[in-house]
């Protein structure tokens, strides 16, 4: 035989080392960064929720002194922060994306939008005959609901098994939440939610390479 001859299957698994490479560069370009779908909403869910639970603690008490507006108004104003990141990244990730994939991913937004629209109107006719513990509860734990089915949801469309065992981890931190009471629901989100929504995000980057 001759060098060429054996140097040939060396070019071979040299090419398909570089396929495979180019392969692995095309999609990490055109997929975003896991981090930027749950990281944002993870520290807004931590801080968020946290501030709420110091000011709002069980049975009436207050951790840390502060006005009563400010809790409510700085977790909006997070989860408003981290939705703009979030649709931010996702626009850049996804402006090359056509066909089915950006169909569903119109509609998977949409269901968002539209499904806590819903849920602000149909919570705010309902919580004026409400004690102020038991309406922050209210809020929050079919908010927290509505996400964790949404979760599931984009899991099963886009076979993510990390977007769904979040929406199941999520679910299941809310019933406990729940049950804990006005006061710890918002701890065990802050904790177990927010952490959860951390621990996801650096999951998925570690899969993403």
């Amino acid at each position: 035989m001759t060098t060429d001859d054996d140097a040939a299957p060396l070019d071979a698994a040299d090419a398909m080392r570089l396929i495979r490479e180019q392969r692995a560069s095309t999609a990490r370009r055109l997929e975003p960064d896991p981090r930027v779908h749950y990281w944002p909403w993870g520290f807004a869910w931590l801080i968020g929720f946290g501030v709420y639970f110091l000011r709002f603690s069980p049975d009436g008490r207050t951790l840390v002194p502060m006005p009563a507006w400010l809790p409510l108004t700085l977790l909006f104003v997070l989860l408003a922060a981290a939705a703009a990141v979030f649709g931010v990244g996702s626009a850049r990730a996804y402006r090359h994306v056509a066909g089915e994939s950006a169909l569903r991913g119109r509609w998977y937004g949409t269901a968002w939008g539209l499904g806590f629209f819903g849920l602000s109107v149909v919570i705010g006719r309902v919580t004026d005959s409400l004690p102020h513990d038991l309406a922050g509860l209210l809020w929050s734990a079919l908010s927290v609901g509505l996400t964790a089915a949404l979760h599931m949801a984009g899991g099963a469309i886009w076979l993510d098994r990390t977007l769904f065992r979040l929406g199941v981890w999520l679910t299941a931190v809310n019933i406990v939440g729940v049950i804990a009471g006005p006061g710890w629901h918002a701890l065990v989100v802050s904790v177990a939610g927010g952490g959860g929504l951390l621990v996801a995000g650096a999951l998925a980057r570690r899969r993403h390479g």
